[in-house]
């Protein structure tokens, strides 16, 4: 099965200051403030919810595709999203513009100061899925981008007949009512987190059972609650599989979206799909970074039996 991943692509530079912003800030010259910090540390880490899902994707055999909009700094993300498997044709690189790109700055007391550049992402909605239909995909997968385009994708897969899974989460905040509701009225799947279902309901008065009946699969992730997968009529509680330690949980959710899409274009069972997504997410919560786990689908299978009974399902995988 063939998987198209839209969605934002961006670099994130992290870094850390060995003091406090607060010693530096005077209450009463806030009009004039001009802070520089100096940091003794950086780390620049390659990120972005499309590229983030692909990632476990390519992990456990696929060969997911990007759809993107990228800027010019983007050479060396490309050479290793390919080098892990992820086709990277449609991600089109802007003129003029960067990778969108999110800086933060963190001090002794947690503290951040923060910007983040949307750079070429904002030209997202200049892409069109016209430009794949001929790669036949089974699902395009709409994640968190630029507002306009994941309305103009939802709009051109209903009308291409391509089934998509729906994910606005970071973006619930600046997608309307209307567009929610026309994003799950088409959906073939809907993931969201506990809040950001709450959050959706209240923007788009539909009531549980409305978004459960509009879409063939809906995945609610609860944190350290694992997982509820309505399908068929019925519902299935996922648990966690247990950290041997928590390193980092930035891009958990996108490791769960890639494991229960591994699972699903192998024709598992939900109940399986969600396991899978669940034994991915351990596996980034474990590391800095939301590129940075690592397995063999050999490894993979293995640390899942310790957990699961799959009666033999994941050998597809081996």
């Amino acid at each position: 099965m063939k998987i198209i991943c839209t969605g934002s692509v961006a670099y994130d530079y992290l870094m850390k200051f060995p003091g406090y912003f607060k010693d530096h800030i005077l209450p009463d010259q806030l009009e004039n403030i001009s802070l520089s910090f100096l940091v003794d540390q950086m780390v620049k880490q390659r990120g972005g919810v499309a590229p983030n899902i692909a990632y476990t994707l390519a992990l456990l055999g696929a060969r997911p595709m990007l759809f993107a909009t990228v800027g010019e700094d983007f050479l060396d993300y490309r050479q290793w999203l390919e080098s892990k498997g992820i086709d990277t044709r449609f991600a089109r690189v802007i003129p003029g513009k960067f990778t969108a790109s999110f800086f933060v700055n963190t001090d002794l007391a947690n503290s951040q100061i923060a910007s983040f550049y949307t750079g070429a992402m904002a030209d997202a909605g200049a892409m069109s899925i016209d430009e794949v239909k001929n790669e036949n995909p089974d699902l395009v997968v709409i994640s968190p981008n630029d507002p306009g385009a994941m309305l103009k994708y939802v709009n051109e897969c209903r009308r291409l007949g391509i089934r998509y899974l729906y994910d606005p989460s970071q973006q619930l905040a600046r997608l309307g009512g209307q567009e929610l509701c026309e994003g799950v009225e088409g959906a073939y799947s809907l993931f969201v987190n506990e809040y950001e279902f709450g959050l959706l309901k209240k923007h788009t008065c539909l009531t549980d059972k409305e978004i459960e009946n509009q879409v063939e699969i809906l995945v609610v992730t609860l944190g350290k609650k694992g997982a509820e997968i309505y399908a068929d009529g019925k519902k299935y509680s996922i648990p966690v599989v247990p950290e041997t330690h928590i390193a980092d949980p930035t891009g958990v959710g996108d490791a769960f979206r890639g494991g229960f899409l591994s699972g699903w274009r192998l024709g598992l069972d939900w109940q399986t799909c969600g396991q899978m997504g669940s034994m991915a997410a351990t596996y980034c919560l474990e590391q800095v970074g939301t590129q940075s786990h690592v397995y063999t689908p050999r490894e993979f299978v293995t640390r899942y039996r310790k957990h699961f009974d799959d009666n033999g399902a994941l050998d597809i995988l081996l």
